[in-house]
């Protein structure tokens, strides 16, 4: 259940998508649009959307450029989280978090609980802080970017979100 504070206004951010895979289009990638219909439909700005391969290397230059410009105040990736070979999404990511989220992978698996059950053990999502930048990483496929934009993100990317939220403490995500 969402607390929203009707007296705090609404506060658009920059969201940066990313889809990590090495067989999705811009015409086929479901998971990529849905993420980017769900958070310009909240009211926030797309700052940009690519499809990166799986290839650790090239996601991390993608998120380095992003977490290095301050008008990308977010973002959130799609695939590579799962245990095959190719999953590599966890390993690209988490050596640029200053900080790990650890509550954001463990409640996305008990939201997909009540949906998949134990499946929900193959999931690697994971979220932290890059140069005070939250960086969301969900699996492939489009039921999961609905189940974390919907269960998690969209409240904590939302000022109103109370009792409290990621955006009221961007500003003293950098502080020494």
């Amino acid at each position: 259940m969402s607390h929203a504070s009707p007296d705090q206004p609404f506060q658009p951010l920059a969201i940066a998508v990313m889809t990590v895979s090495d067989s999705r289009t811009e015409e086929d990638d479901k998971s990529g649009r849905l993420l980017v219909d769900r958070l310009t439909g909240e009211g926030h700005r797309l700052a940009e959307k690519v499809i990166v391969p799986d290839d650790r290397y090239q996601i991390r230059a993608v998120l380095s450029r992003w977490i290095a410009d301050p008008a990308v105040e977010a973002v959130i990736t799609t695939g590579g989280t799962g245990l095959t070979g190719r999953d590599i999404t966890p390993e690209a990511v988490k050596p640029l978090f200053d900080k790990e989220i650890e509550g954001f992978g463990e409640i996305f698996r008990m939201l997909s609980w009540e949906l998949i059950k134990t499946s929900t053990i193959q999931s690697r999502a994971l979220a932290g802080l890059a140069n005070g930048t939250p960086i969301f990483c969900l699996p492939g496929s489009p039921g999961a970017c609905k189940d974390g934009w919907d269960g998690i993100i969209r409240h904590q990317l939302d000022l109103r979100h109370k009792p409290c939220n990621l955006v009221e403490m961007m500003p003293r995500f950098l502080e020494k």
